[in-house]
């Protein structure tokens, strides 16, 4: 007696890649019945419904979802799954099929734009399993909020909130928000403590990395691995204007964690104090999730995908 078809969750967001998920959504649409999945699916409606519609597919035992979105889509699904106490984290499993501006996430795990080698990928079931990061603010009294790429605070978050504007442009998006933001951007007085380290003073930017990239392709974080059960951090400290834009190419190429006023390490976790009334943004897989201080986590081996 053969076992039952696994029945997958194909959540897309229509608006993804300046609307590209839906316009592109019948050819995919196509070839998942070419590689004859057995799936339901649905348009995101208003933000973060992908929360909602993970949750109500995991009432019905459906532990398969793919992702049709960009990194935003998938920060939302990977908190449903963090969020549920239904199904351990790591039973329910995940393929993306990457349409966003940045498209950061997949780059770590070397996961294709092309949407049938996407799918192949998806079917043929090679399953990867990473750390999973987690936030708590200390002003608010939400949930905690969880990421699978990188989050930080500071001039990368106020960064974020200008990328809106841009994001037709696709990744360089990312560019025209650093450039932007630099005219604007104050460093602010920030703590930051492990159990390792303690550095006080101005700052322009604190890192945590999971993966390689972010920003559309930026490299901020020494030596990030989803595996290895610790966060990567880079705290950027009293950086100024000229400094950023002299060091921006190695912004993209990883050298900027070589420069003297940007101290790496890691840690399982991290606490961040600010001191100053202004509180800096703080942004997680590049959507902003709020400001001030907050404490960071790391939850091993939490998130199972595809890749």
């Amino acid at each position: 007696m053969s076992a039952a078809p696994v029945t997958w969750f194909v959540i897309i967001n229509p608006t993804s890649g300046n609307g590209l998920s839906r316009k592109k959504w019948p050819n995919i649409k196509a070839l998942f019945k070419k590689y004859e999945f057995n799936f339901q699916f649905e348009f995101t409606k208003y933000p973060k419904h992908s929360t909602e519609l993970l949750h109500q597919a995991l009432i019905q035992n459906i532990k398969h979802f793919i992702c049709v979105g960009g990194d935003g889509t998938l920060h939302n699904m990977v908190n449903a799954i963090m969020t549920q106490n239904l199904i351990p984290t790591a039973e329910i499993k995940v393929g993306v099929i990457p349409i966003g501006t940045g498209n950061d996430w997949v780059k770590t795990h070397n996961i294709p734009k092309d949407f049938e080698s996407c799918i192949q990928i998806i079917k043929n079931g090679q399953l990867k399993t990473q750390d999973v990061g987690k936030i708590v603010i200390c002003n608010n009294s939400n949930k905690p909020i969880f990421f699978i790429n990188l989050a930080g605070i500071g001039f990368d978050g106020f960064v974020v909130s200008k990328v809106h504007k841009f994001k037709h442009l696709g990744a360089i998006a990312y560019l025209y928000g650093t450039i932007i933001s630099l005219f604007r951007f104050k460093n602010f007085k920030a703590k930051v403590v492990s159990k390792s380290e303690t550095i006080s003073g101005e700052t322009l930017m604190i890192l945590i990395g999971l993966c390689q990239y972010s920003g559309g392709g930026m490299q901020l974080t020494e030596s990030a691995n989803p595996f290895d059960g610790l966060l990567d951090i880079s705290v950027a400290r009293n950086l100024r204007k000229l400094e950023i834009v002299s060091n921006l190419s190695k912004l993209f190429n990883g050298n900027i964690t070589k420069h003297y006023k940007v101290k790496t390490f890691k840690t399982e976790v991290l606490t961040v104090e600010i001191d100053q009334i202004k509180e800096p943004l703080i942004q997680a897989d590049g959507e902003l999730v709020g400001s001030g201080g907050f404490e960071a986590f790391i939850i091993p081996k939490a998130f199972s995908f595809y890749a």
